[in-house]
């Protein structure tokens, strides 16, 4: 599943490449992949004649500003209307006030690809979106479970995109700090790893950086998050931190399907520190890197330099 690098590169490159060029018009090849509204032809009607003014990220949603564009001029139009993205959501509004909103998931195995439109479409296209001069951003998605909204003028983005409500800190928050980490682990009898993949205590961290974290800090995984001292929790902090700004300068992990805007391979994978290297030896200690499952999910680690 792609976690915060891989969006957070598709989101840097959807802000080169989209914004401020009027969509004029779409196509649903799966109906279910539009979790809002709940007629796909609402939805197309919804986005047409709106250019997007910014693309923001949360944990791992992707949210649009669209704003509407005059038909005769092409030009973008300011709105009146009110709807601005809470701000305990964090996310920043661009200098136009959005009229209307277009959120992504990419959930699993999801890619958003910005294409020639003659590009021919692969089996697992979902959603094409059509901009001028013949691109496109096609939504593919083999497993089906991605999902996108278009949330209408007026109505506030997370009682329609519901998840976002429910999301913690974003790590590069300022409100990310070591008080409000260990305010959210010191009371949750469960293996680190397990809460850390909880997106009410971390948005948009998932198996693969907790791993690489955890090895940074020297915490092991099966380490109950009540026992965690203030220092841990500080270490464990700024690992999170600079692990996952050291995979966003390498464009994400690319272990299965993970594509950027332009359908190119993140390189992070080839520096990764335990993730996906069981039985290799530990780039520190030269022991061989473990693999167990934790609450079903595998957890990668160092036995050694990770005892704590």
């Amino acid at each position: 599943m792609p976690e915060l690098p891989e969006v957070e590169t598709v989101r840097r490159g959807l802000n080169q490449l989209t914004l401020n060029q009027k969509i004029t018009g779409g196509d649903v090849l799966l109906d279910r992949t539009i979790a809002y509204p709940f007629s796909v032809g609402e939805f197309i009607d919804g986005i047409k004649n709106n250019a997007i003014a910014i693309w923001h990220r949360r944990g791992k949603y992707l949210v649009a500003e669209l704003t509407p564009v005059e038909k005769d001029t092409g030009t973008r139009r300011h709105g009146d209307t009110e709807n601005s993205f809470p701000a305990s959501l964090g996310l920043p509004l661009s200098a136009s006030p959005p009229i209307a909103w277009l959120g992504v998931h990419l959930r699993m195995t999801g890619q958003l690809l910005w294409v020639d439109r003659d590009e021919p479409l692969h089996k697992h296209t979902r959603v094409r979106l059509f901009f001028g001069d013949r691109q496109e951003l096609r939504f593919v998605d083999q497993r089906t479970f991605g999902q996108m909204w278009w949330v209408p003028p007026g109505v506030p983005v997370e009682s329609v995109i519901t998840g976002l409500a429910k999301l913690a800190a974003d790590p590069f928050a300022d409100e990310f700090t070591v008080e409000y980490l260990a305010g959210k682990l010191q009371k949750r009898r469960r293996p680190i790893k397990t809460a850390l993949l909880d997106q009410s205590v971390v948005a948009g961290l998932g198996n693969i950086y907790a791993d690489e974290a955890l090895f940074k800090s020297r915490i092991s995984p099966e380490t109950l998050c009540t026992d965690l001292q203030l220092k841990q929790i500080e270490n464990l902090r700024t690992a999170i931190i600079q692990v996952l700004e050291t995979s966003i300068e390498a464009g994400g992990t690319t272990f299965s399907n993970f594509l950027n805007v332009k359908g190119v391979n993140g390189n992070y994978g080839g520096v990764a520190w335990v993730y996906n290297r069981a039985g290799e030896l530990c780039r520190i200690c030269d022991t061989p890197i473990m693999r167990i499952k934790l609450a079903g999910r595998s957890s990668h680690f160092c036995p050694q330099c990770q005892r704590g």
